[in-house]
């Protein structure tokens, strides 16, 4: 096992805001925080990287704000526009050709950043 690296805290964040997103174009509400959790200790989990509560929770956090300045168009709002943001053959992983990931991500990189 390893700990996060900037990088993999950097796609850890996009993967919850992306999460958020989706969840928030599809049912019009926030992931619930131990929804956020158990996402985390998802992703956590196929990256084989250990982090402790503390971080994760910050990441959450973060990854709230984030959203939520994200939320207006023009991000996707029907499934198959949404489905488009994760590369499926390989699981819910984010497919990071997707320009609107890559805005994300670069919004993630900043804030943390800004840390």
């Amino acid at each position: 096992m390893r700990l996060l690296d900037d990088e993999a805290r950097t796609e850890l964040l996009c993967f919850l805001v992306v999460g958020q997103l989706f969840a928030f174009a599809r049912e019009g509400v926030w992931l619930r925080t131990d929804h956020l959790i158990e996402s985390a200790q998802i992703w956590l989990s196929f990256d084989s990287a250990v982090r402790d509560w503390l971080e994760r929770a910050r990441l959450v956090k973060a990854s709230r704000v984030i959203a939520r300045q994200e939320s207006a168009p023009p991000f996707p709002k029907d499934d198959a526009d949404l489905h488009q943001l994760f590369n499926l053959r390989t699981g819910w992983f984010l497919d990071y050709r997707s320009p609107i990931v890559q805005r994300i991500h670069a919004l993630c990189v900043s804030h943390l950043k800004a840390l």
